[in-house]
């Protein structure tokens, strides 16, 4: 497998070994689609991540190709071939395929991307990259974001393409461009959060030259649409090594125009140093939410990333020389409810991250156990499917270096979650309603639906809270008499 930089030390040849087997492990079906491009009179490479990855010995059923075929050719070339075809990217020189093919012993299911040779660069007012079509393998390959992003395998014959010294930069794990920084950065400036990204899923460093074109071109980011920046922040959040990421978006400044919440963490600190550096506690927060997940989990995640940014808004000096923060758990929710806002997350999302952010302070009137039943339903009934969430974004946000109060924090939230299922048991807490429901009440009451049907509804609501299920009769009882008072106040 011919390697155009011609570097033949030992442990780059391992690496090619590597990929050399993982290609062809996808062979079938790479190949076949090679030699229909082939047959149609065009080129066709595995390119990009696909290469990367498979280097790296990981390639998946994610497959990137390029071709010096247009997209209608691709199409006409795929559409026989492919059990599924899209055509959402075609503005961009895209066509994806759906394939199943027969590997090894198993049936596996590819998702392929074809894209056509291209050059794209970004008009300084424009939020979107204009493309033009590129004529060589080599001129595409140099648009490309980072060396170990721009090499590609010509197919069938599989001959390895690295002009720019992709796989130098990938044993040294690296993360370069193929040209200068501030051209690629320029072209394309969301590829300054994608270095953030990419070093936080792969744990690479980034080059010092890009960390310093990241600084100085900072702003350029303002331009991008908040859907893509979002697209790429929370890859990098549901990353492996997402503190590596935050860093990088933070130290160049990234952040600033992006998240300026997370840099404004970086409280200084009292001339004490009473109070926690915020926001490397937040970090570490992030990372014991992750030890707890079954699966990634982008709420957790941000949430345990967000959880303590009213703090800047909220903190006081104490005349006896402590540092408040009253609230912050309210003015946090509602500034993570506005920045999620503005990168365009779903308003589902958005509510459950502010929701966490508001109640992740609760737990903490639990003391050694002091909350009466009542206290405790009203918990669960505010968190609601958020419960699970929240048990874990509370056990995290203990980043204490004290031994003994760390494990007396842990031993009063498993009595709070002994408690809660206790009386999930007896009460069916995921589901507190009133003891009557709506249309009980109005024939009860003898009214119409109306203004009056919700505040007996939430009365009774209340009393559930209270005091646990109540026997129909009592229900109806007080129901009762809570009517009489309102007839008499009214």
């Amino acid at each position: 497998m011919p390697n155009a930089n011609e570097d033949t030390s030992p442990a780059l040849n391992q690496v090619q070994q590597r990929a050399v087997s993982e290609l062809l492990r996808v062979a079938p079906v790479a190949d076949e689609l090679a030699r229909r491009f082939q047959e149609a009179g065009f080129s066709l490479a595995l390119v990009g991540g696909s290469v990367r990855d498979a280097l790296l010995g990981r390639l998946g059923n994610d497959l990137d190709f390029t071709t010096d075929a247009r997209p209608e050719d691709v199409l006409k070339i795929v559409r026989p071939w492919a059990d599924a075809v899209w055509e959402v990217g075609i503005a961009f020189g895209t066509v994806g395929v759906q394939k199943q093919a027969r590997v090894g012993d198993a049936d596996r299911c590819f998702q392929i991307e074809v894209t056509t040779y291209r050059s794209e660069a970004y008009d300084r007012s424009s939020r979107k990259p204009e493309v033009s079509y590129g004529d060589s393998i080599e001129e595409d390959l140099v648009r490309r974001d980072f060396t170990v992003n721009a090499m590609a395998v010509a197919l069938p014959e599989k001959t390895f393409i690295d002009p720019h010294g992709g796989i130098g930069d990938l044993e040294a794990r690296v993360l370069r461009t193929p040209g200068t920084p501030e051209e690629s950065f320029s072209d394309d400036p969301l590829r300054m959060m994608r270095a953030a990204r990419f070093a936080a899923q792969l744990d690479f460093d980034v080059a010092p030259e890009v960390v310093t074109a990241i600084k100085d071109m900072a702003g350029r980011i303002e331009i991008v649409s908040a859907e893509r920046v979002r697209d790429e922040l929370n890859k990098l959040i549901l990353s492996a090594h997402p503190r590596k990421g935050l860093t990088l978006l933070v130290d160049t400044g990234l952040a600033g125009h992006v998240l300026p919440e997370l840099p404004a963490l970086r409280l200084e600190s009292d001339e004490h140093h009473r109070h926690k550096d915020v926001y490397d506690h937040s970090l570490i927060v992030l990372e014991q939410a992750m030890a707890l997940e079954e699966e990634p989990d982008l709420a957790l995640r941000l949430a345990a990333l967000l959880h303590d940014i009213g703090k800047p808004r909220t903190r006081r000096f104490e005349k006896d020389g402590r540092v408040s923060f009253h609230h912050h758990e309210v003015v946090g929710a509602k500034m993570t409810k506005k920045r999620m806002t503005a990168l365009k997350y779903s308003n589902e999302l958005v509510k459950d991250v502010s929701r966490l952010v508001e109640l992740h302070l609760r737990f903490h009137g639990y003391g050694t156990g002091e909350w009466t039943d009542s206290a405790v339903r009203r918990y669960v009934r505010d968190a609601g499917p958020l419960l699970d969430r929240l048990h874990k974004l509370t056990r995290s946000d203990c980043t204490t270096r004290n031994k003994r109060k760390a494990a007396a924090l842990s031993r009063a939230y498993d009595g709070l979650e002994e408690r809660i299922a206790q009386l999930q048991e007896r009460e069916e807490l995921d589901a507190i309603r009133p003891d009557l429901d709506g249309n009980q009440i109005m024939e009860i009451l003898g009214v119409k639906p109306g203004p009056a049907v919700g505040k007996a509804y939430k009365y009774l609501l209340e009393l559930r809270l209270e005091n646990g299920p109540m026997e129909h009769d009592a229900a109806v009882a007080a129901l009762k008499e809570w009517w009489a008072e309102q007839e008499e106040q009214g």
